[in-house]
């Protein structure tokens, strides 16, 4: 008599997730018990579902911001001055319109630091990362996180602080044909001073010799640092507090022997190692919402009153090539996941 083998496939139903959502994975049992789990085919250097959704009110902020003040702000009442970026205050179509508003001296003009606040508050309070206020227990999760931010803040400062001399926006404006307009009445002053002022290297000193950039490409860098800024909190935060599939399990990585699989085989299940559900929203996980969503406000407000179409795409641009680095990269490279690895994992 032969004996035939059979393989038969079938939904196997676990147990809830740490999320509270059920999970159901399709495999392949056979009659000898071995049981294998099928890898998943999507690729890990694109975003899930969700952060799809999250990514495109980015640029859907910036074209509804521009398109507003297209079809609503009347040019010859209020012309914009491309010069100094901004509309002159007595003509300014709205409050936000202003440079001086208060938002954007004491925010953006201060948003790193905002940013930075907002992302240790969470990092030393949500108990996913560590013990809660404990600023010298440094977790696994704690360390991975930190070194996003470090990375994250390299870029900023190399993009709107320093770059081996020059910050990125502005040697992105000179080598675009800019240079520092001398806005000085006394036309001798101004034959004398105008050497030197032409050769300013930043902003900055630019401002400092009484001039303003003119004829060059200048990168937004509000939009940059409300994007960055923003984007990394909105990363860091909804994984471990929401731990939805699309923000955690829905992503994937690429193992050491190349194979596809969920990013669920490197997250530490609750209870885990003492680590307790990460469902849990504190005071950090406010600080960091508040900051992200007045972040979002302020980007809506520069679309709208600030910068040329061009300045903002390139901005957008700049962010977003390193939140790519910084969050989609690991997922790919297992050498570069264990250093930075990733939020909610």
């Amino acid at each position: 008599m032969t004996t035939r083998r059979t393989t038969t496939r079938v939904e196997i139903p676990l147990s809830p997730a740490s999320n509270g959502t059920p999970k159901r994975t399709t495999s392949s049992a056979t009659n000898t018990g071995m049981t294998h789990i099928d890898a998943p085919a999507a690729s890990p250097w694109l975003p899930t579902p969700l952060e799809m959704i999250l990514l495109a009110i980015y640029p859907g902020t910036l074209i509804f911001g521009s398109l507003f003040s297209t079809l609503t702000v009347n040019s010859t009442l209020s012309p914009y001055s491309h010069l100094s970026q901004s509309y002159a205050p007595e003509h300014a179509p709205s409050y936000f319109a202003k440079k001086s508003n208060i938002f954007n001296v004491y925010f953006v003009k201060q948003g790193w630091l905002w940013i930075t606040v907002a992302f240790l508050l969470f990092v030393f309070t949500h108990p996913s990362l560590g013990p809660k206020f404990d600023v010298t227990a440094f977790t696994r999760r704690r360390v991975q996180a930190l070194a996003r931010y470090t990375v994250i803040t390299a870029f900023w400062i190399a993009v709107t602080q320093w770059f081996f001399g020059p910050p990125i926006v502005d040697r992105g404006f000179r080598l675009t044909g800019g240079q520092c307009a001398i806005l000085l009445s006394d036309r001798e002053a101004a034959r004398e001073e105008l050497g030197d002022v032409k050769e300013a290297l930043t902003h900055a000193a630019c401002k400092l010799h009484g001039g303003q950039w003119s004829g060059g490409h200048d990168i937004s860098g509000h939009v940059f640092l409300l994007v960055v800024g923003s984007a990394m909190l909105w990363f860091e935060a909804l994984p471990a507090v929401l731990g939805l599939a699309g923000l955690r399990q829905a992503r994937r990585i690429q193992t050491e022997g190349g194979i596809v699989r969920s990013a669920a085989i490197e997250t530490t299940e609750p209870g885990a190692k003492g680590i307790p559900v990460p469902r849990n929203v504190g005071w950090g996980v406010k600080g960091t919402m508040t900051v992200a969503a007045a972040s979002m406000w302020m980007l809506l407000m520069t679309a709208a009153y600030f910068h040329t179409w061009f300045e903002k795409f390139t901005g957008f641009v700049v962010a977003s090539m390193a939140l790519y680095m910084v969050y989609f990269v690991p997922r790919g490279v297992p050498a570069v996941r264990r250093v930075l690895g990733m939020p909610g994992a």
